[in-house]
């Protein structure tokens, strides 16, 4: 969170962000304002009897584009939660969905609440009423705004969401696709708890694939091997840090959290500190670690690759020039200021902006949205034929070289793609094709200055083309 009084608000900093890319543009005059306006926001306030008293609370739905429908967008619960916060996220959806060419516009949704410090029985009720609260006025809605869960909210959460709505609409045909990010067990898909670390690490593959982008992080060859820091070890920076330590043999030689920050020079355990906090509730004590109660002075330490993962404005006018990791991974929505984007940019620091590496949540999403709707999972009629065409395959190859084809290969080619499958193939497509869409965006543009600035266009000219369409 941004507390230089110098900074300006995260809402005018993604605004900065969209006015540095539509400056390279040649857009009709005013659709840059149209498309950078938030068209509705809309705040409740409700109270909740909590034991022998009641309670209020507040909270926001942000609607930020509606050039295509449904709009889509998490909801969060956090104590600092504010409008302006809401706008900002729901505007930064809106771009990303285009970026990936997710057929959604953007919004976003908070509660202003520290769940923690509420019994899960608590918690039910006030989520119950707060989907009752945006239900009524059509902010929770299969065809009109689908949420998804976000800081401080996950499965649960959602599928008390879900069963709220078609409790009260139980003629909606399609109600269960009203959310995602659900319990499988209710309507989820497979995959979509781990997905924005694992866009986060498709990212970093594809970007790892292109030795010209490498050599301009002043880095080589691949994510092996990489020292990485990671901010933040919730949903998103666990997945990123065990999938790129486990699968990619990069290090996590460092990890920041809430009470301090641990690191290692022979790389952590990601099982094992993930386990710790859910012990300790933080990363001190940690063994074989050395650990410091300065958690964002590791965001300055020496890495190859620094990933935060938690919230906005960890990297501000403070500390952006003393940041040393040559490249940044931007695993969390805002996490660099413009202003720190800014200096970041002059000392030749390369960032993969949130606004492409973050998208791997809502690209899920959408494949949760589509089986919902379709009411049918993932590979159902598909995958006993894709066995049997591989068990043909495999029986041919045996014949034709009169041999035995070893079992690891059998296996590869006689196993059909289930939904887990499936749904990780479609995500690695939408990063690979997006990074690439960026990368040629900024190399053969000269006043785009970076791949943000790249990104930002990518996905403004997406959605003006669809308003030029429109006649709006």
């Amino acid at each position: 969170m941004m507390n230089d009084p110098n900074e300006i608000t995260f809402r005018k900093s993604v605004d900065l962000m969209f006015d540095r890319a539509t400056a390279t543009m040649d857009l009709p005059l005013g659709l840059a304002e149209q498309i950078r306006s938030c068209n509705s926001v809309y705040q409740v306030q409700f109270g909740v009897k909590l034991g022998d008293s009641y309670e209020v609370f507040t909270g926001w739905r942000a609607v930020h584009s509606e050039h295509i429908l449904p709009v889509k967008g998490g909801i969060r619960y956090a104590d600092f939660a504010n409008q302006d916060e809401v706008e900002a996220l729901a505007a930064l959806m809106s771009y990303k969905c285009a970026i990936v060419m997710i057929p959604f516009g953007g919004s976003k949704g908070a509660l202003k609440i520290d769940p923690r410090q509420y019994s899960e029985k608590d918690l039910e009720k006030i989520t119950r009423r707060f989907a009752q609260e945006l239900a009524k006025r059509d902010l929770i809605h299969p065809s009109l705004n689908v949420p998804a869960p976000d800081m401080g909210t996950g499965e649960r959460e959602m599928g008390w969401i879900s069963d709220t709505y078609q409790s009260l609409f139980p003629g909606q045909a399609n109600g269960m696709g009203c959310v995602t990010g659900k319990p499988v067990h209710l309507g989820g898909i497979n995959g979509r708890v781990e997905a924005t670390g694992r866009g986060v690490q498709f990212g970093l593959r594809e970007y790892f694939r292109h030795p010209d982008d490498i050599a301009r992080a002043r880095l080589d060859g691949s994510l092996e091997g990489k020292r990485i820091i990671v901010q933040g070890l919730g949903n998103v920076g666990y997945h990123a840090a065990k999938f790129l330590s486990e699968e990619d043999g990069a290090k996590i030689t460092g990890i920041i959290e809430r009470d301090g920050a641990i690191s290692s020079a022979d790389g952590l355990d990601v099982e094992a500190v993930k386990a710790h906090i859910a012990t300790n509730h933080g990363v001190k004590g940690f063994p074989g670690a050395d650990y410091t109660g300065n958690g964002p002075a590791m965001l300055e330490a020496e890495c190859d690759i620094l990933i935060p993962a938690a919230m906005e404005g960890v990297i501000s006018l403070q500390n952006a020039a003393k940041i040393q990791a040559p490249l940044i991974a931007e695993a969390a929505n805002g996490p660099v200021t413009y202003a720190a984007d800014e200096i970041l940019r002059e000392k030749g620091t390369v960032i993969i902006p949130d606004a492409y590496l973050n998208a791997g949540g809502v690209t899920v999403s959408y494949f949760e949205w589509v089986k919902n709707l379709a009411r049918i999972r993932f590979g159902y009629l598909e995958r006993r034929n894709e066995e049997r065409r591989g068990q043909m395959l495999v029986e041919a190859l045996e014949k034709m070289l009169n041999t035995t084809v070893p079992q690891e290969i059998r296996d590869q080619l006689t196993t059909g793609s289930d939904e887990l499958a499936l749904v990780r193939s479609g995500l690695d497509d939408t990063m690979r094709n997006a990074y690439n869409n960026i990368r040629d965006i900024f190399n053969a543009r000269e006043k785009v200055v970076d791949l943000r600035t790249a990104a930002f266009v990518c996905g403004i000219e997406r959605i003006a083309k669809r308003y030029e369409s429109m006649g709006i």
